[in-house]
């Protein structure tokens, strides 16, 4: 019953990793590192990583659209089960701009996973709550400048252990075959709204000051982005400034039984363990 973790290093990862162990399930964390090893840009590892495992949970790679061959060469060697995680945006029109959903990996496993002679699971999760205290938002929230170009837009945020108690309850159970499921927490929360919560969590002094896109892309590259990159971060911030990302979604009371978590909480944990110590 070993089950291949790819994306074990990861915000929900690690948590899956950990939940897993709690229950005494056999696990093979995959890495360049791991043994055996796994390189998702080098398929001559895949066979030894798949070698003995009966279901997967699959972290897509972001660089490339390699989920339909591992699909392919995990149903080869015996995977019955696959936990894909993915992302909110998948299936709505002008999520992001067309150049960029155009061969997105998300789009790409799910669409590979669906007809496969596999057991499967789809979870798209919104944006993670825990992107304040250990993601690409936490430096700004420990300068006390939340700067975005996000405008008076909402976002459903959710808890990164939430969305690793459903892959888990989907990779162990067998009640969530064929389910997608959309993660979001219970309440969506203005960029303003979310840093008074981390404020009032942790005791800092936390704001948030909307700025043009144009004007983020300029402060990033001056702060050593790259242009690319700077241009890219704005983007992935564009579906919350056009409210695309408010709307709240009941995966996680679907597959579990119980209510998502509030952002309240997740940053209320994350002050009483320093995480913006």
């Amino acid at each position: 019953m070993t089950i291949l973790l790819i994306g074990a290093t990861g915000k929900v990862g690690r948590r899956v990793a950990a939940r897993l162990d709690d229950l005494g399930v056999p696990v093979r964390q995959a890495g360049r590192t791991s043994s055996p090893p796994f390189d998702w840009t080098d398929d001559a590892t895949w066979p030894a990583a798949l070698d003995g495992v009966r279901s997967a949970f699959v972290v897509p790679y972001d660089a490339a659209p390699l989920t339909r061959p591992f699909v392919d060469a995990a149903i080869r060697s015996g995977v019955e089960r696959i936990v894909l995680l993915s992302g909110r945006g998948v299936d709505v029109p002008d999520y992001l701009p067309a150049d960029l959903m155009e061969g997105n990996p998300h789009i790409d496993g799910e669409a590979a996973l669906r007809p496969a002679a596999v057991d499967w699971t789809i979870l798209r999760p919104g944006w993670f709550a825990q992107n304040f205290s250990e993601g690409f938002f936490r430096d700004a929230v420990l300068s006390g400048d939340l700067r975005l170009s996000a405008g008076d837009g909402a976002a459903s945020f959710v808890d990164a252990d939430d969305i690793a108690a459903v892959g888990v309850a989907a990779l162990t159970e067998d009640h969530h075959v064929g389910q997608t499921y959309e993660l979001s927490g219970p309440r969506a929360l203005t960029m303003a709204e979310a840093a008074a919560e981390i404020a009032a969590a942790s005791g800092r002094d936390v704001r948030y000051t909307h700025i043009e896109h144009d004007d983020l892309v300029r402060e990033l590259v001056g702060q050593g982005w790259s242009a690319d990159d700077a241009e890219g971060y704005a983007i992935m911030v564009s579906p919350v400034r056009r409210g695309i990302d408010a709307y709240l979604s009941d995966g996680v009371e679907r597959a579990l039984g119980r209510p998502a978590r509030d952002f309240r909480d997740v940053v209320r944990a994350a002050a009483e363990t320093g995480a913006w110590s």
